[in-house]
């Protein structure tokens, strides 16, 4: 695979985890959410910076792979006035930098290649379950796609059997 369009220091994210990466802050336990667990509506309506701190789109929605369980992409929107015009985008969850000492979210993208991004309109949304169009989304942002992950070993530690997960003592 080549190098993620986010070449930021993970500062202890693991890059394999197909999540967005964390910089900018200390590892620690805190006391609430944050930065590795966040209440994903907290998130909308923040704004999305490149790597040169040039502001490049808003945090429209967040969209879940449900059978996944997963988080598949975070919704853009750039341009227009007042959301009138505004051209959304769906950028791959594992393209994203969370600089948590900045509290905002980084692209490895300039706005120029952004603006050229596949995009649709808020009235007009693509199928994102179609494997197509999203490999073609992956690919556009240089990251691998998320169902590639292999999660299955980390995802799931429970006991094996419903009666083990059901049953106290067992």
């Amino acid at each position: 695979m080549s190098t993620p369009i986010n070449s930021y220091s993970t500062s202890g994210t693991d890059p394999a985890s197909g999540g967005a990466s964390i910089i900018g802050a200390e590892r620690r336990l805190s006391h609430g959410p944050g930065p590795e667990i966040m209440d994903a509506a907290t998130l909308e309506g923040d704004s999305v910076v490149n790597s040169s701190g040039e502001d490049l789109a808003k945090i429209e929605a967040i969209m879940l792979d449900v059978s996944g369980g997963r988080i598949a992409y975070v919704v853009l929107s750039f341009g227009g006035y007042l959301g009138l015009g505004s051209k959304y985008f769906a950028v791959p969850w594992s393209a994203f930098t969370l600089d948590a000492g900045e509290k905002r979210f980084m692209l490895g993208i300039s706005k120029d290649r952004l603006e050229s991004a596949p995009g649709f309109d808020k009235d007009h949304w693509p199928s994102m379950a179609d494997r197509t169009w999203a490999t073609q989304v992956h690919a556009y942002y240089n990251v691998a796609p998320y169902w590639d992950d292999d999660l299955d070993t980390a995802r799931d530690r429970r006991a094996s059997t419903p009666n083990e997960l059901t049953t106290p003592g067992i």
